[in-house]
């Protein structure tokens, strides 16, 4: 329900939407369990990367595998992506619902590995060969022996999500409320993972890691 704006959070320079919206009290185990219901259907995501002289610059990349906090892609090593790679290794992948406003935001450090990664062939579908294209050598074909199919693993270090928890009707009337009274709308929730959380995670979750 939507709260009141405050005088505390105009003197304590707080942002009320955040400060209304922050869960601390729902167990780790069933954010970890949230958090992993929300990224498995958003099979799309947007992977950033950082690039000299122009800045972030992001791209739609499929998940080919979240193993525990982590996500592994498929890539072509002939893209610019893998050249950002080579300078600067932090990465963003980002994911959005678009019909129920959830979102999911990925901070870590991108490790490329050799053609020659068994997870390749255990990832691969045969649907990445269709991003690739065959040029009838046998040898450049989209398969997981392709020398352009490269494994982009991304480690997670810091995780945040916010999740719906109205749906699309009780969202509607949470901002007309809002917008009526002025009051701060509050329609999910708010959380975090840190450090200790996702190496917690990785440990007990992740079967592809590296």
């Amino acid at each position: 329900m939507p709260e009141p704006l405050t005088q505390q959070d105009i003197d304590t320079k707080t942002d009320p939407t955040v400060a209304r919206q922050w869960d601390t009290e729902t167990p780790m185990e069933k954010q970890w369990e949230e958090f992993y219901g929300i990224v498995d259907k958003l099979k799309i995501g947007l992977l950033g990367t950082y690039r000299q002289g122009v800045g972030p610059v992001a791209r739609s990349m499929a998940v080919a595998k979240r193993t525990g906090p982590d996500f592994l892609f498929l890539a072509n090593n002939h893209s610019k992506k893998f050249s950002d790679l080579e300078k600067l290794k932090e990465v963003t992948v980002t994911f959005q619902n678009s019909s129920n406003q959830d979102w999911v935001s990925v901070t870590g450090e991108a490790v490329t590995t050799s053609n020659s990664d068994p997870r390749i062939k255990e990832v691969w579908t045969r649907s990445t060969a269709v991003w690739f294209g065959d040029l009838g050598d046998g040898v450049h074909n989209g398969k997981p022996e392709d020398p352009r199919m490269t494994l982009i693993e991304v480690r997670a270090k810091y995780i945040s999500y916010w999740k719906a928890q109205v749906g699309a009707l009780g969202f509607g009337k949470e901002i007309v409320q809002s917008m009526i009274t002025g009051e701060v709308a509050n329609t999910g929730a708010l959380r975090q993972f840190e450090k200790s959380d996702i190496e917690q995670a990785r440990a007990r979750d992740s079967s592809m890691s590296s």
